[in-house]
């Protein structure tokens, strides 16, 4: 029997960094997670145990902390990823593809007498800004996106006219609660297009999307909100969206006598729905 060696990458993941950027009395705060993964000419560290083409991970690692030292400013996640990818790529010829990816975590200022304090922060929740940059030396190619965005409305959503055999039990509904962890990803058609500003448009019009659409599922919004991305950003070329249905389950209070009358809820995780599409244009 032969083998051979049909795919293999390596890098370091979980790179966590805090930034701080110093300007006078007022600071700017950054905190990230990097992962690293690196295709090539590795195939003999592989077979022979030979290291010579092996960049070292702990490198890698360290390779983030001074890029980043590089520049005095906070940087948008994207051009680091890309500073990122034009040292591995210029200094390593073994490597053919890199992937970059990102993640972001929300500080925001702390309110102090109605002003933004100079140097303390609050986290934001779970939700992340997000990139993934992939790229060899003729071509590259970024995706930004959001994930861990929790959001919820309390009207304006229903399900009914579904399939229903002998193991259905869900009543149908025309006004629920309508709770969702939003994660999306886009692809943009040039990499300079790959700006914060992009990034918020796109988070702010998924967020009045799903709060003005009137949803007879979670596919029919799901779709809403892409297609008006598509339609919004001609630089955006195709978008993915995941959207767990994070169910809010009346409570039956007739027990007690009392009619619930879509005011009390009882929030569950699991098991949850999960609807995932692609969209992108014709």
């Amino acid at each position: 029997m032969s083998v051979i060696l049909a795919h293999n990458n390596y890098g370091k993941s979980k790179v966590r960094m805090v930034k701080v950027a110093r300007h006078g009395d007022r600071h700017d705060l950054q905190e990230i997670n990097v992962d690293i993964a690196c295709e090539g000419d590795f195939e003999t560290a592989h077979t022979l145990g030979d290291n010579s083409k092996v960049l070292p991970t702990d490198t890698m690692k360290n390779t983030v902390y001074a890029l980043a030292k590089q520049v005095s400013d906070i940087e948008e996640i994207e051009a680091f990823a890309l500073r990122l990818k034009d040292h591995f790529l210029n200094h390593n010829p073994q490597l053919s593809r890199i992937t970059i990816e990102i993640d972001e975590s929300m500080w925001t200022r702390i309110l102090v007498g109605g002003k933004s304090h100079h140097h303390s922060f609050t986290k934001g929740g779970d939700e992340k800004h997000t990139t993934k940059v992939i790229a060899t030396r003729d071509m590259v190619t970024i995706e930004s996106g959001i994930s861990d965005l929790l959001i919820l409305k309390t009207t304006g959503s229903g399900f009914s006219g579904f399939i229903k055999d002998q193991y259905t039990t869900l009543p149908e509904t025309t006004d629920r609660i309508f709770a969702t962890v939003v994660k999306a990803s886009w692809l943009y058609a040039k990499p300079e297009v790959a700006t914060r500003t992009t990034w918020q448009g796109v988070r702010q019009l998924l967020l009045e999307t799903f709060a003005l659409h009137n949803s007879f599922s979670v596919q029919q919004t799901l779709y809403a909100m892409g297609e008006n991305i598509l339609e919004n950003f001609a630089d955006i070329s195709e978008i993915s969206l995941s959207l767990p249905n994070k169910h809010c389950l009346l409570v039956n209070l007739s027990a007690f006598g009392m009619e619930n009358n879509n005011e009390i809820f009882v929030p569950t995780d699991e098991p949850h729905g999960l609807i995932e599409a692609r969209l992108s244009r014709d």
